[in-house]
């Protein structure tokens, strides 16, 4: 038995869901999410409740029955509040600016690094240093996140590169002399 898949979804207010065939969708005030739904689980959306069962008792039905229930979790307050991460550069001649719909990140390399920003997200760079990334799909923002933190891992020695705002680099010690 899962103890995810077991639990309710609550529906907050204005957040609407409807099972279409092997489609679900969301809306919200935040935007719209839409989800392939597998065959081994039903999904039934109630008065304020969306409840997820597996269909058969097989491995598979089982444990994609709690992941599912995440994920239509995940829609729902992706819709209703939307998801938001924080990067921060570190080091010294690294920068982060926004040109149009792309990110332009200055990392030490020869050349400035430009990355599209994908449709439903959005950037906001401060102090050149700190970029926090806001929208409603917790998938496509963390993808997006690690695409730019990937660019430049923090190094453990000084510590420069791209780091998420919550992560604590292990640092290690220099050459000794």
């Amino acid at each position: 038995m899962s103890r995810v898949g077991n639990s309710p979804i609550k529906l907050p207010d204005g957040v609407n869901i409807t099972a279409e065939g092997s489609r679900l969708v969301a809306k919200g005030s935040k935007g719209e999410l839409e989800m392939a739904l597998p065959d081994n689980v039903n999904v039934s959306v109630g008065e304020g409740l969306v409840k997820v069962v597996p269909l058969e008792k097989s491995i598979h039905g089982r444990s994609i029955w709690g992941t599912v229930r995440a994920n239509i979790n995940n829609m729902v307050v992706g819709v209703s509040r939307g998801f938001a991460r924080n990067l921060e550069i570190n080091g010294v001649g690294y920068r982060a600016a926004m040109q149009g719909n792309k990110l332009q990140l200055s990392l030490g390399f020869s050349h400035p690094v430009e990355m599209e920003i994908p449709a439903g997200l959005s950037v906001k760079v401060e102090n050149n240093t700190k970029i926090e990334i806001t929208g409603a799909d917790k998938q496509l923002l963390g993808q997006f996140a690690s695409e730019i933190r990937a660019k430049r891992p923090p190094e453990p020695f000084k510590g420069k590169g791209v780091k998420y705002a919550e992560e604590h680099i292990v640092r290690k010690e220099g050459k000794k002399k």
